[in-house]
């Protein structure tokens, strides 16, 4: 059974037009969640807002949303003033300009979903648009009003679909300036840059997120699982961790070099590994 669809619509590129529909691609559902309990009943709690300063229950109907000015002041804004600030839904999602897929920073990515046809009369369409943006390696942006907010889309070729990811905007992406502006930029050694090459080169691998472990999940689910069954839970051990006395010494044993051992080391496994082997010639019967 195909999956509840989050929005539907139309995504238009010049005057093609289909219909759409984007669906969650990323969800922590499947996470171990826990409800609030009475210890003394063991019975579900639930919240209540109350006043701060008479600490009595407000009601639902007398709750309003209030913004806080500059002076300490509250702002009562009542729901259709509210209301009157979202923007009319057209259901199109349509495509501004075409970026090259090299240049996305995805410091703005903000939520991915899957795009995918709506119906069948859309296919056609559709596998024109995503066969044309994967022909070129370029990425759609485009813009609509999605769960009551304008957002800005990104829409890539994945798979036999698209994926159409959120955007930040600029201003909810934080300087990068204020969170390396104590990190100095020191001149590194050639022989411990040389080091550090050579351990990255051997742990060169493929993206394989099969492999991922949430080893905080598997924990947790051992846990319940020991809790059911009435076994003594048992804590994890905790790490510990590695002091480093020598920056030299720790990248050497790193790279699998005893102490003492000079960086030739490293530059013959370097080499043995970028080197094809020299074959031994064979002599042909006569």
């Amino acid at each position: 059974m195909a999956p509840r669809a989050n929005w539907k619509g139309f995504l238009k590129v010049g005057e093609l037009t289909c219909a759409v529909a984007l669906y969650t691609a990323a969800s922590t559902s499947e996470r171990i969640s826990f409800h609030t309990l009475n210890r003394k009943t063991g019975n579900r709690v639930r919240r209540e807002f109350v006043d701060s300063e008479t600490g009595k229950t407000v009601e639902r109907d007398d709750q309003v949303k209030g913004y806080e000015d500059s002076n300490g002041r509250y702002i009562v804004f009542e729901p259709d003033e509210i209301a009157a600030a979202v923007p009319d839904a057209d259901k199109m999602l349509d495509a501004e300009s075409f970026i090259s897929c090299d240049e996305i920073d995805d410091v703005y990515f903000d939520k991915p979903y899957y795009l995918a046809p709506a119906d069948k009369q859309s296919n056609e369409v559709f596998n024109l648009i995503r066969n044309g943006l994967k022909k070129r390696k370029v990425a759609a942006i485009a813009e609509t009003v999605l769960f009551r907010r304008v957002r800005k889309l990104l829409i890539r070729p994945y798979d036999r679909g698209l994926v159409a990811s959120t955007l930040n905007f600029e201003y909810e992406v934080r300087s990068a300036k204020d969170a390396f502006s104590d990190t100095p930029n020191l001149k590194i050694e050639a022989e411990m840059l040389e080091l550090a090459n050579h351990i990255i080169g051997g742990k060169i691998g493929k993206f394989d997120p099969s492999k991922f472990e949430d080893r905080y999940e598997d924990a947790l689910t051992e846990v319940v699982k020991a809790k059911i069954e009435g076994r003594k839970i048992k804590p994890q051990p905790v790490p510990e961790p590695t002091k480093v006395v020598d920056l030299m010494e720790a990248l050497r044993q790193s790279a699998g070099m005893k102490s003492g051992e000079k960086k030739s080391k490293a530059k013959t496994a370097k080499r043995s590994a970028t080197q094809p082997q020299k074959k031994t010639p064979t002599r042909k019967a006569g």
